[in-house]
Formats: structure tokens, C-alpha cells, sequence
């Protein structure tokens, strides 16, 4: 008989290391799917969401793939082309999911999200687990990481639940905050999955 994949998805708002947390699963052996940096090559990629994407926003394409300067200056301030960009991209990604899903041996598998609550992905997956951390610590990493202004970080944070939201409808929480150890945290989490 073989066992049934069981889906854990993985989030946590901008900045929280939601990444970090994918990648010590993924050091330990288990598959991870990446669901933004997927999006991103599905975006570049799919010739069906391309067209999608082109009827709705009309030319925000360039010779290197998809203007991303272009699309956040349309999407950002508005949250109906926001909503709009997320119900072509979601679906595309979704399906890639799946596909990837099926070529997974893994009886635990991760799918890693920043927005699993805000578009209901949640529902579909196991378990989730929450990856937190002060908002102070979330703003500083993303202006370090991506080069940007705190304005800049917090207006992406406003398409985002906050964290006492999300902890609600969570199965697992990590805190980030650099107070404890992530790897002792991730190891709890995975004995309790594998029981």
C-alpha cells in the first residue's frame, strides 16, 4: 500500500524567513516547491498565462521577459488589478503544483508561500507552519535584502494578513525572531509529522 503524500505548507509575511525555514527542509531531504519563484518563471514561461496576462495588463513585456518594474507600478496601489494579476498567476501556479507533486517520492512534502491565507490555498494543503518575527526585524531584512525603503516594504506588507492573523489559522508556528534556534524548532515540527 503506499502512503499518502501529505502537503505542509510553509509561509509567513515578507521578511519573516519563510525561506530560510524551506531551505533546512530541503538540506534535510525533503522536496520543497517554491511557490513565488515558480510563479516567477511561469510569468516568463507559460505561453497560456503570458496571453493572460497581455489581454488584461496589455504590453508589460519587454525583450528580457516580464517588465517587473512596469507590473508593481500597475498592481501595488491598486488592489483590483492586484486581485486580478493573482487570478491568472494562481491557477498557473497551482497546476504546476500539482504536476510537481506527482514526481515526488517523499511522503511529506513542503510548499512554500507568502500568501497561502490571503488566497485560501491554505484549505487545500495538510498543515500549515508559520514562520514569525517582529515587525522591526521583517522591515529591516527586506530594505537590506532588496534595496528598498521602508515605504516601499511597508506598502508590499499591506497586500499581506498580519502575523496575529495568520498564527490563528496555523497548525505550527516558528519564531524567527533570532531568540531560538531554528533547526531544534523545524526538528519538532517534523517529529510530530512523522509520528
Amino acid at each position: 500500500m503506499t502512503k499518502t503524500k501529505q502537503i505542509i505548507g510553509i509561509t509567513g509575511g515578507i521578511g519573516s524567513g519563510k525561506s530560510v525555514v524551506a531551505n533546512i527542509l530541503n538540506s534535510m531531504g525533503y522536496p520543497v516547491y517554491n511557490s513565488d519563484d515558480r510563479a516567477k518563471v511561469l510569468i516568463n514561461k507559460d505561453s497560456g498565462l503570458i496571453l493572460k496576462i497581455k489581454e488584461s495588463f496589455g504590453n508589460v513585456y519587454n525583450t528580457e521577459g516580464l517588465d517587473r518594474q512596469k507590473m508593481a507600478n500597475i498592481v501595488f496601489n491598486n488592489p483590483e488589478k492586484l486581485a486580478l494579476l493573482n487570478s491568472l498567476v494562481h491557477p498557473a501556479v497551482g497546476h504546476d503544483f500539482d504536476l510537481w507533486v506527482k514526481k515526488q517520492s517523499s511522503s511529506l512534502v513542503f510548499k512554500e508561500a507568502a500568501i497561502l491565507f490571503e488566497t485560501g490555498i491554505y484549505k487545500t494543503l495538510n498543515k500549515v507552519i508559520l514562520v514569525t518575527c517582529p515587525l522591526p526585524i521583517k522591515i529591516k531584512r527586506v530594505m537590506e535584502r532588496d534595496s528598498v525603503s521602508q515605504e516601499d516594504v511597508e506598502n508590499r506588507m499591506k497586500n499581506q494578513w498580519s502575523d496575529e492573523q495568520k498564527i490563528k489559522l496555523s497548525d505550527y508556528v516558528i519564531d524567527n525572531s533570532g531568540n531560538k534556534l531554528l533547526i531544534p524548532q523545524v526538528q519538532k515540527i517534523l517529529n510530530h509529522l512523522t509520528k
